[in-house]
């Protein structure tokens, strides 16, 4: 096993007493005094902020004292079965996060056992258990380890981004790639980056695709483009007066509506 891995299987999860203590006793074989009681807290924090580890362990050690045949047909083995997965995922992100940690050395010990970043821990798994796609936890798990060795940006901006994790698609994530990599993008040039074809302006794909726009700008994420000055400032704009003629005085054109069903 790799130095401060954390390697748990799915038999070993329903196998052994608690899943929690076999995480320590594998950190105490491999990993040094320090680093274990950092990374303890790391998993503790992890662990607590997800509802259903408790019961998951728990009935992980009642199944083990039940008869066989009471096993086979039972609700509880099946409710096992559904979260044995689910587990398997939590601890490969565990492990992952781990590696994450040693590679940054021991500068950042200090850090992942602040309460302010436990803290961040317990929000960004909270949102990790919710997730509804593996690509959505990976996002969690990068930026709960990128926070541990930089200070890029405050704690506040993490949580922001833990926030929008949690609450937009994955769809959503797309067009701020793109609008990321092509400032100057247009919704155009967002929707043939991200699908190609253009489709109908009635057709429930450009419906979908105006609601993510929409849900993005009302929620603060994007915004238009505005010239700013070199201090950031951003530029008043000027309307330039349009000259018009003394027969539109007294005869201005009639604006019509149009009709939408």
């Amino acid at each position: 096993m790799r130095q401060g891995a954390l390697t748990m299987s799915s038999e070993e999860t329903v196998n052994n007493d608690s899943a929690i203590e076999s995480v320590r006793d594998e950190l105490a074989s491999s990993s040094p005094s320090m680093r274990r009681r950092v990374l303890e807290k790391f998993i503790m924090a992890a662990l607590g902020a997800i509802p259903w580890i408790g019961g998951f362990i728990s009935a992980a050690m009642d199944l083990k004292i039940e008869d066989r045949e009471i096993r086979e047909d039972n609700l509880q083995t099946r409710w096992l079965d559904e979260h044995r997965r689910k587990f398997g995922s939590l601890s490969k992100a565990l492990n992952d996060i781990a590696l994450r940690f040693e590679s940054l050395g021991d500068q950042i010990n200090e850090r992942i056992q602040s309460d302010e970043y436990l803290d961040l821990v317990r929000r960004a798994f909270r949102a990790w258990d919710r997730a509804d796609t593996d690509e959505k936890r990976k996002y969690v798990a990068n930026l709960v380890s990128n926070a541990s060795g930089t200070t890029l940006c405050s704690d506040d901006v993490v949580r922001l981004f833990i926030d929008w994790l949690d609450k937009y698609h994955e769809a959503h994530f797309a067009v701020i790639r793109e609008i990321y990599q092509n400032p100057d993008c247009t919704r155009y040039h967002i929707w043939n980056s991200i699908h190609g074809e253009t489709p109908r302006e009635d057709s429930a794909e450009a419906d979908l695709f105006r609601l993510l726009i929409r849900d993005l700008s009302t929620g603060g994420v994007i915004r238009q483009r505005r010239a700013t000055t070199a201090n950031g400032q951003f530029l008043k704009k000027t309307r330039a007066k349009k000259k018009v003629s003394h027969q539109e005085q007294w005869n201005p054109p009639l604006k019509t509506r149009n009709h939408m069903c």
